[in-house]
């Protein structure tokens, strides 16, 4: 199906009201997960390990990070984007093994989006935020923290010992990932965009044949249920993913609470948040293997 067939949903605005029209032709498999209890041993495979939501506690983890091939982090690494959080992330990436080491940004990496921090953008109208700090709710930071972490520029540059992707790709093992930041608005953070055509601009940038898609955002109807049982997912992203990209898996995390792995019977769905809904970075990072493309 080409980009042009997707089309906005009508209930896009509402998630929760989408996805009870949306869930009747679906079908959903909650997975019960089962880390692997080897080291792989496969030659034709590699392993994946995947985290999410680590809000610069990564020094409070009472576990260790599995072993792997390809570590990926899908966002909100830290608590809102400081300089000190990004060189502590990074120097923590690079202790770990893992040989390939993919990372995104979310909704809290306010230094991460040029809406912030780039005078030019914010003067174009972006629609996100308008550049207007004083306006975003503080979740807790004070406003003199939060101004000075999304005004640091160049921030990117510190992440060093990973490759970071934004609306980007890498081919590794002939294996195909994508990572993007964005999600619906939410609290008028990072990398927000308005429900409908604004988000599915950004979906139209996943390519075709992408084989495992790193979002923040979980889509509708797959780990995105909130403690408030209001679902928080992107409607067209699932869209997307069920009509046009088909990914092997999706990986993301978001809403901490819904935490797990589930299916549609042709793409498995990670929400690999490792904070829970209290902020307790208490679940563990998912792993799994994957099969190497040959030439």
């Amino acid at each position: 199906m080409s980009d042009e067939e997707i089309k906005v949903h009508p209930l896009t605005n509402n998630a929760t009201e989408a996805w009870e029209q949306i869930s009747k032709t679906q079908r959903q498999i909650k997975i019960q997960y089962k880390a692997p209890k080897t080291e792989n041993a496969d030659p034709n495979k590699v392993r994946v390990v995947c985290m999410s939501d680590t809000h610069s506690l990564n020094h409070y983890f009472k576990f260790p990070i599995p072993n792997g091939d390809i570590f990926i982090h899908a966002g909100d690494f830290t608590a809102c984007g400081k300089l000190d959080e990004v060189i502590s992330f990074n120097n923590w990436l690079e202790n770990l093994p893992h040989k390939h080491k993919l990372v995104i940004a979310g909704n809290h990496e306010l230094s991460f989006d040029p809406a912030f921090n780039d005078p030019l953008t914010a003067e174009k109208g972006v629609s996100r935020s308008n550049g207007l700090l004083d306006e975003i709710p503080t979740l807790g930071h004070s406003r003199e923290v939060l101004k000075k972490a999304a005004t640091t520029e160049h921030v990117r540059k510190y992440l060093t010992n990973c490759t970071y992707l934004e609306d980007s790709g890498v081919e590794l093992y002939g294996i195909k990932f994508w990572g993007t930041p964005w999600q619906p608005e939410f609290c008028r953070w990072a990398f927000n965009l308005p429900r409908g055509q604004e988000i599915l601009d950004k979906w139209k940038l996943i390519p075709s044949d992408t084989d495992i898609l790193i979002t923040h955002t979980p889509p509708v109807g797959y780990g995105d249920m909130t403690a408030s049982k209001i679902r928080a997912g992107c409607v067209e992203l699932l869209s997307t993913i069920q009509k046009r990209v088909k990914p092997k898996y999706v990986i993301y995390g978001h809403i901490h609470e819904a935490y797990g792995v589930r299916s549609d019977g042709r793409s498995v769905f990670i929400n690999a948040s490792t904070c829970d809904i209290n902020y307790k970075p208490d679940n563990l990072p998912i792993v799994f293997d994957i099969t190497i493309k040959k030439p």
